[in-house]
C-alpha cells in the first residue's frame, strides 16, 4: 500500500490567501462601522421633489441626525419590528425639518416641516396657516421664478412665516384658492405630528388624508431624524453616468447650507 501524500501549501498561496482574508475582514469591519454610524448618528438622504422649496431643492443631498429624537424601529435599515415606540425619545419642536416614514406604507421616506404638535389645532384659511386659533404672521418677500417641472417656469409668491416660538422660514405660494389653501381644522392626536411642505401648493402632506394619497398625521415612531444641513447639491439633470455633469450641474452655493 502506498503512503498518502499531502501536497504542501506553497508560501505564495498561503500569503495570497491571508491577504484575501484580511481584505474581507477590512471590508466587513468598514461596513459594520458605517452601519453603526448610520443607525446611531447620521444618515444621508437625497431630496427627490420640489415640495420643500425654497428651503430644500430637488437634488439636495442632506444629512439627518438620528439621535435628535431618539430611536425607533425606523431608525434601523428595513425597519425591522424589533420594538415599539421610541427609545431615548425627544419630541420635535414646531418648525423642525424632519425625515419620516410615510405612515400608510412604513417604507417611503418623506421630508416635511413640523407645524403641529400633539394637541394642536391646525387649519388653512385662504392660504394662511392658523395654529391653535391664531394666524401665523408672515411677511411678503420678493416673488421668484420656479420651474414647474413640466416645461415652463411660473411666478411664485414668497413669504417669511414666524411661528409662536419665534422660528422663521420662507414658503412658496401660488395663490389663495388652491385645493389645500382652505381646509377644515385638524386636531393633532397624542404621539402624532402634523407635517407641511414649505412649497405650500405643491406638497402632499398632512393636509391630505392617507386614503387620498397624502400623509395624514405622522406617528412619533415614524420619525427618522432631523434634517440638519445640505451637504451637497446638484441640478436634477446631473447624472452619475455623465461625469461632466458632476461639475457643470453642481450648485456650490447650496453646499454646507444649515437648515432652519
Amino acid at each position: 500500500m502506498s503512503p498518502n501524500v499531502q501536497a504542501a501549501e506553497t508560501p505564495e498561496k498561503s500569503g495570497a490567501l491571508s491577504e484575501i482574508v484580511e481584505i474581507i475582514k477590512t471590508v466587513v469591519y468598514a461596513l459594520l462601522i458605517a452601519l453603526f454610524l448610520r443607525v446611531i448618528f447620521f444618515q444621508p438622504f437625497t431630496i427627490p421633489s420640489a415640495s420643500m422649496e425654497p428651503n430644500l431643492y430637488e437634488g439636495d443631498y442632506i444629512i439627518v441626525s438620528k439621535f435628535t429624537y431618539g430611536y425607533s424601529r425606523h431608525s434601523i435599515p428595513f425597519s425591522p419590528p424589533l420594538f415599539e415606540g421610541r427609545i431615548l425619545e425627544n419630541r420635535p419642536k414646531r418648525g423642525d425639518v424632519v425625515v419620516f416614514k410615510l405612515p400608510r406604507d412604513g417604507r417611503t421616506d418623506y421630508v416635511k416641516r413640523v407645524v403641529g404638535l400633539p394637541g394642536d389645532r391646525i387649519q388653512m384659511k385662504a392660504g394662511r396657516l392658523w395654529v391653535n386659533e391664531r394666524e401665523i404672521p408672515r411677511v411678503t418677500l420678493p416673488s421668484a421664478k420656479e420651474d414647474s417641472g413640466y416645461g415652463f417656469v411660473r411666478d411664485v409668491a414668497r413669504y417669511q412665516e414666524t411661528l409662536p416660538d419665534g422660528r422663521t422660514y420662507v414658503t412658496n405660494d401660488y395663490g389663495t384658492d388652491g385645493d389645500l389653501d382652505n381646509t377644515g381644522p385638524f386636531v393633532v392626536p397624542e404621539k402624532n405630528y402634523f407635517m407641511m411642505g414649505d412649497n405650500r401648493d405643491n406638497s402632499s402632506d398632512s393636509r391630505v388624508a392617507p386614503e387620498a394619497g397624502g400623509v395624514g398625521f405622522v406617528p412619533a415612531d415614524h420619525l427618522v431624524g432631523k434634517a440638519q444641513i445640505v451637504l451637497l447639491s446638484w441640478h436634477p439633470s446631473a447624472s452619475i453616468f455623465k461625469p461632466w455633469t458632476w461639475v457643470l450641474d453642481a450648485r456650490p452655493s447650496r453646499f454646507f447650507k444649515v437648515l432652519k
